[in-house]
């Protein structure tokens, strides 16, 4: 998971402050690297580095990112790799000129493309997916980058959304299956690409609409055209956008996230009822479910769990240190409102189940009478390489644990999941999401790990 943004502006030659203030928006989607890529009159200059937007970028380095086409991304790895050499965007010098490119997603077939490139020759410099499209595009550029671009996406398989800076337009690619998002923007004469509408709102520009699967969008000369670049295969948006990983106030596929988390939590509520005082949420991607649910319930919703607002995501923490690190200080309980009251406790998902048994506990600890667990999306019994990083089956608590077993683990009084049909009557009852996570059917062959 990654956030990206692209501006092509024919008026501006700051952009760099627009691309930074939409990296601020998008920031929930990747919190280890940041990097602005400025094209000026056919010089690309960037700069990228570990840590937040805010800590790589200062006023002396926007001022120096001038032109008018840019492309922004932080970074989520989904290694345990942290280095300065794999931030993004990735900056290329080739036969044909300079690319920047910035890249969303996970390619299933880059481990056999990396080893046939190295066994003809082709040195690496980093550890991402986004070198292997670099090189495909080098390898297929004669004179045109669109037709190289098409030729090189027609190679690799996987989830994938993409914004290339050449050195006169700003190019935008999805996936055939729409795995993962990308939108369209409109600010004035300028066009944005970004992987949230939430990007749109920060810097004042207008939703106009979402890259179709397997669709390019090339904007050049202020005019944007589109180039279906693959054939469409069946919608498969990831679940996990909708679940987790979109800001609330984003639109995806043109739908609210926060109206589908709340009808979410409706739902949870009919399915999953509990008998208790109060209902809280475990902050903040289970709120807006929590309050439908209240809604639902009849049952009052109120604050129980205080978050640490400077402490990242701690399921996107990519080893088991971090991530129990960041629960310990992520948290704290408002004793006031659960002390000797029955808690029903809503959360999006449990993944490895690390935060909700300390929450449950630290709920207890603070004199919650009884812990009712309810969550607003069906157990995760599969690992993921296309929208999520769940790299082994054995790390996932529900992979082969009965619900019961997953409460008693959790200490919870009760435990209950939505089911698959609830979630996906939420979600507007269309079979355009993949559930791969919930199911084990993915729409592309994964690897088994």
């Amino acid at each position: 998971m990654s956030g990206i943004i692209g501006i092509y502006s024919r008026d501006q030659r700051h952009i760099s402050r627009i691309i930074y203030y939409g990296l601020y928006a998008l920031q929930h989607r990747g919190q280890e690297s940041s990097g602005i890529a400025i094209n000026n009159n056919g010089y690309i200059d960037y700069h990228k580095d570990l840590g937040l937007a805010h800590e790589v970028f200062n006023d002396r380095l926007l001022d120096r990112l001038r032109g008018n086409i840019g492309i922004g991304h932080v970074r989520y790895s989904d290694t345990e790799e942290i280095t300065s050499i794999n931030a993004e965007p990735l900056v290329v010098g080739y036969k044909q000129g300079a690319l920047a490119l910035a890249y969303d997603g996970s390619l299933t077939n880059f481990k056999g493309i990396r080893e046939d490139m190295e066994d003809r020759g082709i040195i690496f410099q980093t550890a991402i997916d986004t070198e292997v499209f670099a090189n495909l595009i080098a390898r297929y550029h004669k004179d045109d980058i669109e037709q190289a671009i098409i030729n090189a996406v027609g190679d690799v398989e996987g989830s994938y959304a993409l914004v290339i800076m050449t050195n006169d337009r700003l190019i935008g690619v999805r996936d055939p299956y729409g795995l993962k998002p990308l939108c369209i923007g409109r600010m004035g004469n300028d066009y944005i690409l970004a992987s949230e509408t939430c990007a749109f709102d920060t810097i004042g520009a207008e939703y106009v609409r979402d890259v179709e699967p397997g669709e390019m969008v090339v904007i050049i000369d202020g005019q944007i055209k589109s180039v279906q670049a693959m054939k469409a295969e069946k919608k498969n948006i990831c679940i996990f956008e909708i679940i987790y990983f979109a800001r609330p106030d984003s639109k995806l596929d043109g739908k609210s996230i926060y109206l589908l988390r709340r009808k979410a939590g409706r739902n949870l509520a009919e399915e999953c009822p509990a008998d208790g005082d109060i209902v809280i949420s475990a902050p903040d991607s289970g709120t807006v479910a929590a309050i439908g649910y209240a809604e639902e319930s009849g049952i009052p919703y109120d604050e129980g769990l205080i978050k640490n607002r400077y402490v990242g995501r701690t399921f996107v923490q990519p080893t088991k240190e971090l991530q129990e690190q960041g629960v310990r200080i992520k948290l704290n309980v408002l004793k006031e409102n659960v002390e000797g009251r029955k808690v029903i406790v809503v959360d999006d998902s449990i993944v490895r189940g690390t935060t909700m048994k300390r929450t449950v506990a630290m709920l207890k600890g603070a004199g919650a009478k009884e812990v009712h667990v309810r969550i607003s999306a069906p157990p995760v019994k599969y690992p993921c390489h296309l929208g999520m990083h769940t790299p082994a089956r054995e790390t996932l608590i529900a992979a082969d644990r009965t619900v019961e077993e997953i409460r008693d683990i959790i200490g919870a009084d009760s435990l209950c999941f939505l089911s698959l049909e609830g979630l996906l009557d939420a979600v507007g009852g269309e079979e355009i999401f993949c559930a791969g996570c919930f199911s084990g059917e993915y729409p592309i062959e994964v690897e088994k790990r």
